[in-house]
């Protein structure tokens, strides 16, 4: 008895304390418009609307930017989106007999110098000199674009993680510095032991 005093209580309690106004539902009634200009910006409600689940046909515009795949130009990097980087990567004389054997080379594509890879390609079981090319479909993230400037780099890993670093493990970079797309010249030298 006294429980359900008590939830009876709470009951009005909260129901005196709500501040909606609950109308009686009227079937004859029209929803209004919502005023959209507290939520978007002005000029937001010009934009024509994109039917669900498709894309606009290429080259028309529907008031939206650009998807970074329609994007022709370059942005500070020089090198059409879309064009491989490729080049060689070699062993260092004297790390030739350090190389473990039965290791995966990691070739390892990033923007600018740090952050996540752009693109990466894996190989088992190398032999030296490799030729590489890597591209757009090496992305990590499809929707980035492949775009410069590049920083790319390359590991010969003993237990095949990408994510791992082992001592003994190889490492160089690109001589040089960054390349843009299109690249074709780069070369590699595996000089570093971890």
């Amino acid at each position: 008895m006294r429980r359900s005093a008590l939830l009876l209580a709470i009951t009005l309690v909260a129901v005196a304390s709500c501040d909606r106004k609950i109308e009686p539902f009227d079937p004859a009634e029209q929803p209004r418009e919502p005023d959209l200009s507290k939520i978007f910006p002005e000029g937001a409600d010009q934009v024509e609307p994109l039917e669900p689940g498709l894309p606009p046909a290429p080259g028309e515009s529907r008031g939206t930017a650009p998807m970074p795949s329609e994007v022709a130009t370059d942005e500070g990097g020089g090198g059409a989106q879309g064009e491989a980087i490729s080049g060689t990567i070699e062993l260092a004389p004297a790390l030739a007999d350090a190389a473990p054997s039965g290791a995966f080379l990691f070739v390892i594509a990033r923007r600018g110098g740090g952050g996540p890879p752009l693109a990466v390609k894996r190989v088992a079981d190398p032999h030296f000199p490799f030729a590489f090319t890597l591209g757009p479909d090496d992305r990590m993230i499809q929707s980035m674009p492949f775009q410069g400037p590049i920083t790319v780099s390359a590991r010969l890993d003993s237990d095949g993680d990408a994510i791992s670093r082992s001592p003994g493990d190889l490492m160089g970079a690109a001589a040089g510095g960054p390349v843009s797309p299109g690249t074709s010249d780069i070369h590699i030298v595996l000089d570093t032991v971890m």
